[in-house]
Protein backbone atom coordinates (compact mmCIF):
# COMPACT_ATOMS: atom_id res chain seq x y z
CA UNK A 1 0.00 0.00 0.00
CA UNK A 2 1.34 3.42 -0.94
CA UNK A 3 -0.41 6.73 -0.46
CA UNK A 4 0.94 10.14 -1.54
CA UNK A 5 0.38 13.17 0.67
CA UNK A 6 2.19 16.02 -0.99
CA UNK A 7 5.67 16.40 0.42
CA UNK A 8 5.69 12.99 2.14
CA UNK A 9 4.82 9.53 0.82
CA UNK A 10 3.67 6.80 3.17
CA UNK A 11 3.69 3.18 2.04
CA UNK A 12 3.23 -0.12 3.83
CA UNK A 13 4.28 -3.57 2.67
CA UNK A 14 3.51 -6.24 5.23
CA UNK A 15 5.00 -5.13 8.52
CA UNK A 16 7.25 -2.48 6.97
CA UNK A 17 6.23 1.18 6.65
CA UNK A 18 8.28 3.34 4.28
CA UNK A 19 8.20 7.10 4.79
CA UNK A 20 9.65 9.01 1.85
CA UNK A 21 10.38 12.73 1.80
CA UNK A 22 8.99 13.88 -1.53
CA UNK A 23 10.44 17.27 -2.45
CA UNK A 24 13.15 16.11 -4.85
CA UNK A 25 13.35 19.48 -6.60
CA UNK A 26 14.78 20.98 -3.37
CA UNK A 27 16.69 17.85 -2.26
CA UNK A 28 13.89 17.25 0.23
CA UNK A 29 14.36 20.47 2.17
CA UNK A 30 11.82 20.96 4.91
CA UNK A 31 9.18 23.65 4.67
CA UNK A 32 6.39 23.85 7.20
CA UNK A 33 4.08 21.55 5.25
CA UNK A 34 6.80 18.92 4.90
CA UNK A 35 7.65 19.00 8.60
CA UNK A 36 4.02 18.61 9.60
CA UNK A 37 3.47 15.81 7.08
CA UNK A 38 6.61 13.99 8.21
CA UNK A 39 5.60 14.19 11.85
CA UNK A 40 2.15 12.88 11.00
CA UNK A 41 3.57 9.97 9.01
CA UNK A 42 5.99 9.02 11.78
CA UNK A 43 3.23 9.09 14.37
CA UNK A 44 1.03 6.94 12.14
CA UNK A 45 3.79 4.35 11.85
CA UNK A 46 4.47 4.45 15.58
CA UNK A 47 0.84 3.91 16.51
CA UNK A 48 -0.01 1.22 13.94
CA UNK A 49 0.36 -2.23 15.55
CA UNK A 50 0.67 -3.80 12.10
CA UNK A 51 3.86 -1.81 11.45
CA UNK A 52 6.89 -3.56 12.92
CA UNK A 53 9.75 -1.73 11.19
CA UNK A 54 10.08 1.69 9.54
CA UNK A 55 12.23 3.00 6.70
CA UNK A 56 12.86 6.73 6.40
CA UNK A 57 14.29 7.87 3.06
CA UNK A 58 14.18 10.63 0.47
CA UNK A 59 13.11 10.74 -3.15
CA UNK A 60 15.57 11.89 -5.77
CA UNK A 61 19.23 12.73 -5.32
CA UNK A 62 19.13 13.84 -1.70
CA UNK A 63 17.98 12.29 1.56
CA UNK A 64 17.16 15.63 3.20
CA UNK A 65 19.11 18.89 3.35
CA UNK A 66 17.30 20.26 6.38
CA UNK A 67 15.39 23.50 6.66
CA UNK A 68 13.99 25.08 3.49
CA UNK A 69 16.03 28.29 3.60
CA UNK A 70 13.90 29.99 0.94
CA UNK A 71 10.86 29.79 3.20
CA UNK A 72 13.04 30.63 6.19
CA UNK A 73 14.44 33.86 4.72
CA UNK A 74 11.03 35.09 3.63
CA UNK A 75 9.69 34.64 7.15
CA UNK A 76 12.71 36.41 8.62
CA UNK A 77 12.23 39.37 6.26
CA UNK A 78 8.68 39.84 7.46
CA UNK A 79 9.67 39.44 11.14
CA UNK A 80 7.46 36.35 11.34
CA UNK A 81 8.23 34.52 14.62
CA UNK A 82 7.65 31.10 13.01
CA UNK A 83 11.37 30.35 12.40
CA UNK A 84 12.01 30.68 16.12
CA UNK A 85 9.19 28.29 16.98
CA UNK A 86 9.89 25.53 14.48
CA UNK A 87 12.47 23.73 16.64
CA UNK A 88 9.98 23.20 19.45
CA UNK A 89 6.93 22.72 17.22
CA UNK A 90 8.42 20.51 14.51
CA UNK A 91 12.01 19.34 14.80
CA UNK A 92 11.96 18.22 18.42
CA UNK A 93 8.74 16.17 18.07
CA UNK A 94 10.03 14.58 14.84
CA UNK A 95 13.26 13.46 16.50
CA UNK A 96 11.50 12.25 19.64
CA UNK A 97 9.11 10.21 17.49
CA UNK A 98 11.96 8.64 15.50
CA UNK A 99 14.05 7.87 18.56
CA UNK A 100 11.10 6.75 20.67
CA UNK A 101 9.52 4.61 17.96
CA UNK A 102 8.61 1.26 19.64
CA UNK A 103 9.98 -0.59 16.61
CA UNK A 104 13.23 -0.36 14.63
CA UNK A 105 13.80 2.62 12.33
CA UNK A 106 16.17 2.44 9.34
CA UNK A 107 17.38 5.60 7.64
CA UNK A 108 18.09 4.75 3.99
CA UNK A 109 20.37 7.67 3.14
CA UNK A 110 20.50 8.57 -0.54
CA UNK A 111 22.73 11.51 -1.44
CA UNK A 112 23.15 14.48 0.87
CA UNK A 113 21.90 14.44 4.47
CA UNK A 114 22.51 17.90 5.89
CA UNK A 115 21.42 19.83 8.94
CA UNK A 116 18.21 18.47 10.41
CA UNK A 117 18.18 15.83 7.67
CA UNK A 118 21.43 14.38 9.00
CA UNK A 119 20.08 14.66 12.54
CA UNK A 120 17.01 12.62 11.60
CA UNK A 121 19.28 9.87 10.29
CA UNK A 122 21.36 9.94 13.50
CA UNK A 123 18.17 9.46 15.54
CA UNK A 124 17.31 6.25 13.67
CA UNK A 125 18.43 2.86 14.92
CA UNK A 126 20.24 1.94 11.71
CA UNK A 127 21.67 3.98 8.86
CA UNK A 128 22.18 2.31 5.48
CA UNK A 129 23.98 4.72 3.18
CA UNK A 130 24.23 4.68 -0.58
CA UNK A 131 27.78 4.98 -1.89
CA UNK A 132 27.18 8.62 -2.91
CA UNK A 133 25.73 9.62 0.46
CA UNK A 134 27.23 12.53 2.38
CA UNK A 135 26.55 13.90 5.84
CA UNK A 136 26.94 17.57 6.69
CA UNK A 137 26.39 19.34 10.00
CA UNK A 138 25.76 22.60 8.16
CA UNK A 139 24.45 24.77 11.01
CA UNK A 140 27.62 26.78 11.67
CA UNK A 141 27.84 27.78 8.00
CA UNK A 142 24.60 29.75 8.37
CA UNK A 143 25.40 31.16 11.81
CA UNK A 144 23.27 28.80 13.84
CA UNK A 145 23.71 26.39 16.70
CA UNK A 146 22.65 22.74 16.30
CA UNK A 147 19.14 21.30 16.57
CA UNK A 148 17.18 18.09 16.03
CA UNK A 149 19.06 16.17 18.70
CA UNK A 150 22.45 15.93 16.99
CA UNK A 151 24.29 17.06 20.13
CA UNK A 152 22.82 13.99 21.87
CA UNK A 153 22.88 11.40 19.09
CA UNK A 154 26.07 12.11 17.14
CA UNK A 155 28.54 12.02 20.09
CA UNK A 156 27.03 8.68 21.07
CA UNK A 157 27.72 7.34 17.58
CA UNK A 158 31.23 8.69 16.96
CA UNK A 159 32.47 10.28 20.21
CA UNK A 160 32.49 13.83 21.55
CA UNK A 161 35.68 15.02 19.90
CA UNK A 162 34.82 13.96 16.36
CA UNK A 163 31.23 15.20 16.74
CA UNK A 164 32.49 18.61 17.85
CA UNK A 165 34.86 18.72 14.87
CA UNK A 166 32.11 17.95 12.38
CA UNK A 167 29.75 20.51 13.91
CA UNK A 168 32.25 23.34 14.31
CA UNK A 169 33.99 22.95 10.95
CA UNK A 170 30.81 22.01 9.04
CA UNK A 171 32.66 19.86 6.54
CA UNK A 172 30.91 17.05 4.61
CA UNK A 173 31.62 13.41 5.43
CA UNK A 174 31.41 10.88 2.61
CA UNK A 175 29.87 7.43 2.99
CA UNK A 176 33.16 5.53 3.37
CA UNK A 177 34.41 7.91 6.05
CA UNK A 178 31.02 7.76 7.79
CA UNK A 179 31.32 3.97 7.92
CA UNK A 180 34.85 4.18 9.34
CA UNK A 181 33.65 6.60 12.02
CA UNK A 182 30.70 4.40 12.99
CA UNK A 183 28.23 6.97 11.76
CA UNK A 184 26.47 4.48 9.47
CA UNK A 185 25.67 0.78 9.74
CA UNK A 186 26.63 -0.14 6.20
CA UNK A 187 27.34 1.33 2.77
CA UNK A 188 25.78 -0.20 -0.33
CA UNK A 189 25.75 0.67 -4.05
CA UNK A 190 23.32 3.51 -4.76
CA UNK A 191 21.22 1.37 -7.06
CA UNK A 192 20.79 -1.27 -4.33
CA UNK A 193 19.96 1.09 -1.46
CA UNK A 194 16.18 0.86 -1.41
CA UNK A 195 16.14 -2.89 -2.02
CA UNK A 196 18.73 -3.57 0.68
CA UNK A 197 16.92 -1.33 3.16
CA UNK A 198 13.60 -3.04 2.40
CA UNK A 199 15.13 -6.49 2.86
CA UNK A 200 16.70 -5.54 6.17
CA UNK A 201 13.46 -3.94 7.36
CA UNK A 202 11.53 -7.10 6.45
CA UNK A 203 13.92 -9.16 8.57
CA UNK A 204 13.41 -6.81 11.50
CA UNK A 205 9.64 -6.80 10.99
CA UNK A 206 9.66 -10.58 11.40
CA UNK A 207 11.53 -10.27 14.68
CA UNK A 208 10.50 -9.85 18.34
CA UNK A 209 9.00 -6.35 18.17
CA UNK A 210 8.29 -6.06 21.88
CA UNK A 211 11.86 -7.02 22.72
CA UNK A 212 13.18 -4.45 20.24
CA UNK A 213 11.04 -1.76 21.83
CA UNK A 214 12.20 -2.72 25.33
CA UNK A 215 15.86 -2.72 24.29
CA UNK A 216 15.48 0.74 22.74
CA UNK A 217 13.77 2.05 25.86
CA UNK A 218 16.40 0.54 28.15
CA UNK A 219 19.24 2.06 26.14
CA UNK A 220 17.60 5.49 26.23
CA UNK A 221 17.03 5.21 29.97
CA UNK A 222 20.61 4.16 30.75
CA UNK A 223 22.00 7.15 28.82
CA UNK A 224 20.80 9.45 31.58
CA UNK A 225 20.89 7.26 34.69
CA UNK A 226 23.41 5.47 36.89
CA UNK A 227 24.11 1.74 36.98
CA UNK A 228 21.77 0.95 39.87
CA UNK A 229 18.82 2.69 38.22
CA UNK A 230 19.65 1.08 34.89
CA UNK A 231 19.76 -2.38 36.46
CA UNK A 232 16.34 -1.81 38.00
CA UNK A 233 14.98 -0.56 34.69
CA UNK A 234 16.38 -3.58 32.90
CA UNK A 235 14.61 -5.80 35.42
CA UNK A 236 11.28 -4.17 34.64
CA UNK A 237 11.74 -4.68 30.91
CA UNK A 238 12.87 -8.27 31.40
CA UNK A 239 9.76 -8.97 33.48
CA UNK A 240 7.54 -7.51 30.78
CA UNK A 241 9.15 -9.24 27.82
CA UNK A 242 9.38 -12.47 29.78
CA UNK A 243 5.58 -12.67 29.73
CA UNK A 244 5.32 -12.07 25.98
CA UNK A 245 4.12 -14.57 23.41
CA UNK A 246 7.35 -13.99 21.50
CA UNK A 247 9.49 -15.12 24.43
CA UNK A 248 7.43 -18.24 24.97
CA UNK A 249 7.54 -19.05 21.28
CA UNK A 250 11.31 -18.61 21.20
CA UNK A 251 11.83 -20.87 24.21
CA UNK A 252 9.62 -23.57 22.70
CA UNK A 253 11.48 -23.30 19.41
CA UNK A 254 14.83 -23.61 21.19
CA UNK A 255 13.73 -26.76 22.98
CA UNK A 256 12.23 -28.19 19.79
CA UNK A 257 15.28 -27.13 17.74
CA UNK A 258 13.12 -25.16 15.30
CA UNK A 259 13.10 -21.54 14.14
CA UNK A 260 10.78 -19.31 16.18
CA UNK A 261 7.94 -17.36 14.63
CA UNK A 262 7.54 -13.96 16.24
CA UNK A 263 4.22 -12.14 16.25
CA UNK A 264 5.32 -8.95 17.98
CA UNK A 265 3.15 -9.70 21.00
Amino acid sequence: MTSPSGSVLYGQDGGVATITLNRPESMNSLDTEAKEALLGALREAAEDPEVRAVILTGRGRGFCVGQDLKEHIELIRTDDPAPLRTVAEHYNPIVMTIAGMPKPVIAAVNGMAAGAGASFAFAADFRIAGASAKFLMAFAKIGLSVDSGATWTLPRLIGHGKAAELMLLAQPVDAVTALDLGMVTQVVPDEELQQRAAGFAAELAAGPTLAYAAIKAALAFSAGNDLAASLANEGEHMAGTGLSEDHRAAVRAFVDKTAPTFTGR
